[in-house]
């Protein structure tokens, strides 16, 4: 890896280490268990996976102790399951989530340090705008047929280049209208140019490759064919898959079994092939009440906690077969959205009645319902304490967040002021009016089956009450709250969550660009051509295409300080807190790493079942 061309990464690597020992303040509660925030710090991290060459296999060689194989590991998903095993099809987290463990990238990000490491690749050096990747030669799919580079050019050409799926990563590394270059140069080389220097594109070199034998068949049937393919009615057989695992059985609302992949490349210090676990299950469990009910039931052998759950859990450790690990402040950000569009359909209808556009367009409106969320009593009340109020765009663990945005308190009387100032009265029984006299009456949608999210909108909804407005609190099933975000565009208010890295908020493009696809809080039509952004809108966007292509650490800053002061003053999203990211395992596995970029499972290959014991259904 050349210096010159990799200043960026250095910089931020170090001012992510400084901020590592960091950790959201907790404030100070009778019911608040002690969790020894260092308790991921503390561990002893194995050295870093190392390049073995076997009879002319380039192995990808994990430092970790020795483990046994056999035996199963059970997590669990909220919700009604994975929507698609297409790793380029995915538009929501459990999908993506079950598409990484079947599928690998080029690089990975290293879970201890934040730096990019070669996963697929055996190594890569990066020039300016050219990425020059060497493949491991020898290692093999699934159904043992070999790794190359036409893979790799027939994943970025084919699938994403030209646009098949989902295009979050295609729309994020357009440069001036322009898509970077792949070619290969031979079996097991590849090169990457961008059209110009652009810092974020390193990481974007996880994203999956496909198999070309596999997919090709599938890109020439057409993209409405594709959208299809690999579906959650697909015939497991037919995966071919280069990750730890592969899938072996999907039971719709009930489980996704995966089983070990014989032909994967990492292998232990004995120059045996890992994973150790025979079978990776999921189960899907609805809501999160239902997942700790299964938890301590001994049915899950890891588990996310919300706040609510943590003091309980933390007194039933002490007698039980689990530990408790603290990850630090969660690297997603959670918010309240209004629709700020003011378009009409093909009909000539407005998507959002035109009064209430007015509410949502009025930044006086939007500063309102800000001020009046009691951020504090949702952080005390939901997540027990552990966690911390949210203000800003990017998370409390990011490298890049503008400090220089301050908290405050909630504040009803300024709310009002604000309201005044737009001419909102009210009536003598308190409801709230609009200066033509209009009840303030709205809708606020979240995604049922999430408690937290649930009980964020019962409290928003009586903090808006203390203003005298009419909160409708209507939590959808998650499908039908995406289809009414992004496709019919019917809604008010919603309370979402985004996943994020604290790392590159380029990974944010789609959020925050006005032509994005996840640009829910005023979505363009596919087909919409006219320029009817606001100004501010413009002006993100400016200062999210110049800080992808600043090549140091300090002026990229610069540039998201801005995006985030300009969010941060208008409101299309009003952030609410940042919980602790807390997790439990059993402790009959072992190689348990835990990092607060990683999570608990980063290593799965790794992690094996102690004294020979078979795990839940194996």
């Amino acid at each position: 890896m050349k210096k010159a061309g990799y200043v960026v990464l250095i910089l931020i690597l170090l001012a992510f280490l400084a901020k590592a020992c960091i950790h959201a303040d907790i404030p100070e509660t009778t019911s608040k268990p002690e969790i020894n925030n260092s308790s991921v710090e503390n561990i002893n991290y194995p050295a870093p996976q190392k390049n073995v060459t076997i009879d002319g296999i380039d192995y990808l060689q994990s430092q970790a102790p020795v483990g046994k194989f056999g035996g199963t590991l059970v997590a669990s998903t909220i919700g009604e399951g994975p929507k698609t095993f297409n790793p380029f099809n995915s538009k929501d987290n459990i999908s993506s989530q079950l598409s990484e463990i079947m599928y690998d990238g080029l690089l990975t990000t290293n879970a201890v340090t934040g730096e990019p490491i070669p996963k697929l690749a055996k190594d890569f050096t990066v020039d300016g705008d050219t990425y020059l990747i060497h493949l491991r030669k020898g290692i093999k799919w699934s159904d043992g047929k070999p790794i190359t580079a036409d893979d790799v050019v027939f994943t970025w050409q084919n699938i994403v280049f030209d646009g098949f799926g989902n295009t979050s990563i295609r729309d994020s590394i357009v440069i001036d209208g322009k898509l970077p270059t792949v070619r290969k140069i031979d079996d097991y080389t590849v090169e990457f140019k961008t059209p110009q220097p652009f810092a974020p594109f390193i990481r974007m070199l996880s994203n999956p490759i496909a198999p070309k034998h596999v997919f090709e068949p599938a890109v020439k049937k057409g993209k409405a064919y594709f959208d299809t393919f690999l579906s959650t009615n697909a015939n497991p057989k037919t995966f071919v898959t280069s990750g730890a695992f592969r899938l072996k059985e999907y039971v719709p609302a009930q489980r996704v079994v995966f089983e070990r992949n014989p032909n994967y490349y990492i292998i232990n210090t004995k120059d045996e092939k890992l994973p150790y676990l025979d079978k990776l299950v999921y189960l899907i469990v609805g809501d999160i009440n239902n997942e700790v009910l299964k938890f301590e039931g001994g049915e899950l052998d890891v588990i996310g906690l919300q706040g609510a759950n943590v003091a309980r859990f933390k007194e039933l450790e002490k007698h039980s077969d689990f530990k408790i690990y603290n990850l630090g402040p969660n690297t997603g950000t959670m918010f309240i959205s209004f629709n700020l569009n003011n378009r009409k359909d093909k009909d000539g209808k407005f998507y959002v009645d035109i009064k209430k556009q007015r509410w949502f367009q009025d930044k006086n409106f939007r500063q309102a319902v800000d001020y009046a969320i009691d951020r504090k009593n949702m952080v005390m009340n939901i997540a027990n304490g552990l966690g911390a109020p949210l203000y800003t765009a990017e998370s409390l663990n990011s490298i890049f967040l503008n400090e220089n945005l301050p908290a405050y308190e909630r504040n009803i009387e300024k709310s009002k002021e604000l309201l005044k100032k737009s001419g909102y009265n009210w009536s003598k029984k308190g409801h709230l009016l609009d200066k033509y006299g209009n009840h303030v009456e709205f809708d606020l949608y979240t995604n049922a089956g999430n408690t937290e999210r649930e009980a964020i909108g019962v409290m928003v909804k009586q903090d808006l009450e203390d203003l005298g407005m009419k909160v409708n609190f209507k939590p959808i099933e998650f499908n039908s709250l995406v289809n009414k975000l992004v496709n019919s565009l019917d809604w008010d208010m919603v309370i979402m969550g985004l996943t994020g890295s604290p790392l590159e908020p380029n990974g944010g493009k789609n959020v925050w660009m006005s032509n994005g696809t996840l640009h829910m809080f005023n979505q363009r039509p596919a087909d919409y051509t006219q320029d009817d952004r606001y100004p501010w809108e413009k002006r993100i966007d400016y200062l999210y295409t110049q800080g992808a292509l600043a090549t140091d650490f300090e002026s990229r800053k610069k540039f998201y300080d801005e995006y985030q002061a300009i969010a941060y003053e208008e409101k299309p999203f009003v952030y609410i807190y940042s919980p602790l990211i807390i997790s439990a395992i059993r402790t009959k596995f072992r190689n348990v790493y835990p990092t607060s970029l990683g999570g608990i499972m980063y290593n799965i290959e790794e992690i094996y079942l102690d004294n020979g014991q078979k795990g839940k259904g194996s």
